[in-house]
């Protein structure tokens, strides 16, 4: 088979969601090894994940490993190139509903001990610790910005292949530091692939998959990442 820029950011997101959601589940399911293991081990993971993802992606063939669409977006904004939107966020959600259903997989006999159905759907999407639409909507397109700002700092004379370990902690700096209000989306294809799944999946005792709460961190990031490009462009970077 060929590698391609469409299997790179599936496989990628693949990988991303099935390690990121994987410690959420880990720490929320009850009866895992990991449960209650805190916020520190989620955005530990979370980075690792991304780490693992950008690194599959560009095995893969997709070299620029966006793994999200914001970041597809907003380098379409910028280039004014949009070629590459519609097949990159497709590849994205079939990768994130994949991922995710292996999450579902994996942890299979844990979903029916688990009673909380607020759990099992934060294994698979985000929520606000406070539900505030304005407030929610801003958390989203600061971190959003601050992943496009900062991931678009990294000079172009790294060493090769060091570049996914910077993308794997600055994306574990924005967790620590800004995910506490929403969980820290930044990547709408992390949420609506993975939600997505939480709805099809014959999940024991789920509850609703909140889609009154889904634009947030579709719409959140996306604005983020407009916001961030233009900034850049504003000082030609």
């Amino acid at each position: 088979m060929q590698t391609s820029n469409f299997i790179g950011e599936l496989l990628g997101t693949l990988v991303l969601i099935l390690l990121g959601d994987g410690v959420v589940a880990n720490i929320l399911l009850k009866g895992s090894k990991g449960e209650n293991g805190g916020w520190l081990v989620v955005t530990t993971a979370w980075a690792f994940a991304v780490m693992c993802g950008v690194f599959v992606a560009q095995k893969f063939g997709s070299p620029d490993a966006h793994l999200n669409p914001a970041i597809t977006i907003a380098m379409a904004v910028k280039s004014g190139d949009w070629s590459n939107v519609a097949p990159f966020i497709s590849a994205q959600l079939i990768g994130a509903f994949l991922g995710a259903t292996l999450v579902w997989l994996t942890y299979l006999p844990h979903w029916a001990i688990t009673e909380d159905k607020g759990a099992k759907l934060g294994v698979f999407a985000t929520s606000p610790a406070i539900r505030n639409t304005t407030s929610n909507i801003i958390s989203e397109i600061i971190g959003t910005f601050v992943l496009i700002v900062v991931s678009n700092s990294f000079t172009a004379d790294l060493p090769n292949g060091f570049a996914p370990y910077l993308v794997g902690m600055l994306v574990w700096s924005i967790g620590l530091s800004l995910g506490g209000p929403t969980g820290y989306a930044i990547n709408p294809a992390r949420d609506l692939g993975p939600r997505i799944a939480h709805a099809i999946l014959p999940i024991s005792g789920k509850g609703t998959s909140d889609w009154g709460y889904a634009w947030i961190p579709v719409l959140g990031p996306i604005v983020g990442g407009i916001l961030a490009v233009l900034f850049l462009n504003a000082f030609n970077i």
